[in-house]
């Protein structure tokens, strides 16, 4: 009987020596607390930075077992979100979809940014990239960008372009192709996607960028056309929209938007690189692959460092063109 007695206490002894360092150890290496996952946004429902987040969400849940919660938060130039994402938690569970514009571009336009890129942001992974086709209305007289850059030269301030918001890739990228052409056009901004491309179809205003996912729709009801694409290449879905850099007079006019993932500052190198890994594998899944294809977006494959480095260089590269159209937003 007291061997017996002296087997369990010992038994009981070690449980209570490794137990606790299994526990311990496992939640050292959980990624982050249990809870829901939220992911804030500046952009509206059912836009298409909303519609790719979600794609990738949907698989991240299955992944990881818990809620991911989408966040949006509309307006003030992307500062509503990026305050609320700044008073989330730090390990992993608040994370931000942010775009090219908040992280590259925006710290040349305010000259009070709310938020310092290096500082408060931790790049995790692109979640999408689009080319931006120049869309007219259905009915306008421009049958190609080099007759809009025509027009614009022999009307200075005539020719009207819209953007989705002052500082947008569709407003930035109309500063290159002016800064390129030396021309001068009017910009026209608008509160929303829905809001600019029916001034287009209305033609309130001559033309704006826009992607398939934000202009597609009205492409197809007959209300817009594309007529040209900013690239290097054309669209397979439009192989008859030609790209940019097959004309002469256009070549290495080129505008694309992206938007990605980021943490929160403090974020541990490990569960970064298991945040990255696992969006990485949510981008690849084929229910994500196909979902994209549909709207005409591509997911690139960059690791958190190449990331980084991708936003370092935007953001001196746009540097030049906001000085050179003296942009100020504040």
């Amino acid at each position: 009987m007291d061997n017996r007695r002296d087997f369990i206490l010992k038994c009981a002894s070690l449980a209570g020596t490794f137990v606790p360092a299994l526990l311990s150890r496992a939640h050292a290496e959980a990624p982050w607390a249990p809870g829901p996952v939220r992911i804030f946004t500046p952009f509206p429902p059912g836009s298409g930075p909303d519609a790719a987040l979600r794609f990738v969400s949907e698989q991240l849940e299955k992944r990881w077992a818990r809620p991911v919660v989408i966040e949006n938060r509309p307006g003030g130039n992307g500062f509503i979100a990026v305050a609320a994402f700044k008073q989330g938690a730090t390990d992993g569970r608040d994370l931000i979809q942010l775009d090219n514009t908040h992280v590259t571009t925006h710290p040349h336009t305010f000259t009070h940014l709310p938020y310092d890129v290096q500082r408060d942001f931790v790049p995790l992974s692109m979640l999408l990239r689009t080319s931006f086709f120049i869309v007219v209305s259905a009915r306008s007289r421009f049958n190609t960008l080099d007759a809009i850059v025509a027009a614009a030269r022999e009307q200075p301030g005539r020719i009207t372009y819209g953007s989705w918001f002052n500082g947008s890739p569709g407003h930035i990228g109309a500063l290159r192709l002016q800064a390129m052409k030396d021309i001068h056009m009017v910009h026209v901004p608008f509160r929303d996607f829905g809001q600019l491309y029916a001034a287009v179809a209305s033609q309130e205003v001559d033309w704006a960028l826009g992607s398939i996912a934000s202009a597609g729709g009205l492409e197809r009801a007959g209300k817009l056309r594309f007529i040209a694409l900013a690239a290097a290449t054309r669209d397979p879905q439009y192989p008859d929209v030609p790209a940019t850099a097959e004309s002469d007079s256009l070549r290495g006019y080129e505008v694309s938007g992206w938007t990605g993932v980021f943490g929160p500052p403090g974020l541990s190198p490990a569960t970064r690189d298991r945040l990255a890994a696992d969006i990485a594998d949510s981008l690849a899944a084929p229910e994500t692959v196909e979902r994209y294809r549909t709207l005409g977006y591509e997911a690139p494959k960059l690791g958190p460092d190449e990331f980084a480095q991708l936003i370092r260089q935007e953001t001196d590269s746009w540097g030049e063109i906001v000085r050179e159209a003296h942009l100020r937003l504040d």
